[in-house]
């Protein structure tokens, strides 16, 4: 294996993740656009704004190479982002799109912020808000609790929301915002540790999944009942940026398929208060990172 000295006389940069004591190298230069001999057949790193969809984002990457190509062109993503989320998403047109599968694949990097204390029934703003008390879940006293002894950071392996049966739950006497007995960074240190490496992760109702043949989200909206397959992802890294109640900021580095709601919800649950994402922004996927991107509507000009 390659030392980091080595590895920095290549002229790259690198990251160090904390499972399986992996190194991935990033590449000095990132392209913002990559065209063939054919300019319809390009690689496009966008930067998303909030507010859009990444089908949205493709629509007006679609509407603008017409323009500029006076014929229609094939575009898709290789990886949805949600209307709330902003960053880096990979747009393919032409015959690049047949690479998609590839990409899709890679590894990714995200900043979250979640509120601590509050639930969402999609996990993120755009659903129904509100305390985490009004659950029957426990609250931030089972979280100190749990971190003094009643349950170990081992107990949490596998992120399947069911944490409330957990030793040292407690009911909920509280609202969150007004109790005393919030959780210390040290408390919220040892239950992101258990997160990292692998893990079994239920995708949310609310994803674009498919649940015999219907994507989940439409099975939801319906308010049908249906169960989501568990699925093995792998955190490499949770590194906490920022924590001033009741907001926490955290980066981390994923596997592919790993759902950033889910792990801000089960994050939640392990400290016995909830949670739900309030921003999330994707900054690396592979070696192509946002700095590198262009903003939408700059390439939309």
């Amino acid at each position: 294996m390659q030392s980091d000295d080595d590895l920095k006389a290549q002229g790259g940069d690198y990251l160090k993740v904390q499972s399986d004591n992996r190194l991935r190298v990033q590449s000095d230069n990132y392209l913002k656009a990559e065209s063939s001999d054919r300019p319809k057949d390009r690689m496009i790193l966008i930067d998303k704004p909030s507010g859009i969809s990444s089908f949205g984002v493709v629509a007006k990457v679609r509407g603008k190479m017409r323009k500029e190509l006076g014929q229609k062109v094939k575009v898709g993503h290789t990886g949805t982002l949600d209307p709330f989320a902003t960053g880096l998403l990979i747009v393919l047109t032409g015959k690049m799109t047949k690479k998609s599968a590839e990409f899709l694949k890679l590894d990714k990097e995200y900043v979250a912020t979640m509120k601590l204390g509050y639930v969402s029934t999609t996990g993120d703003p755009e659903g129904e808000i509100q305390s985490y008390s009004t659950q029957g879940a426990a609250l931030v006293s089972g979280a100190v609790q749990s971190a003094h002894g009643s349950s170990s950071a081992s107990d949490v392996v596998q992120s399947t929301h069911d944490f409330s049966s957990a030793p040292g739950a407690v009911q909920p006497v509280h609202d969150p915002l007004s109790c005393q007995d919030l959780p210390s960074l040290k408390t919220i240190e040892t239950v992101i540790k258990s997160f990292v490496g692998k893990i079994k992760q239920v995708p949310p109702r609310y994803s674009a999944i498919k649940v015999g043949g219907e994507r989940a989200y439409k099975l939801a909206r319906k308010g049908e009942d249906f169960e989501m397959p568990s699925r093995e992802v792998e955190i490499y890294e949770i590194e906490i940026l920022r924590y001033e109640w009741p907001e926490l900021e955290i980066r981390c580095a994923v596997s592919s398929g790993t759902y950033i709601r889910t792990l801000a919800e089960d994050i939640g649950e392990k400290l016995r208060l909830g949670a739900y994402l309030t921003a999330l922004r994707r900054t690396k996927v592979g070696k192509y990172s946002v700095d590198d991107a262009i903003k939408l509507d700059d390439f939309c000009k």
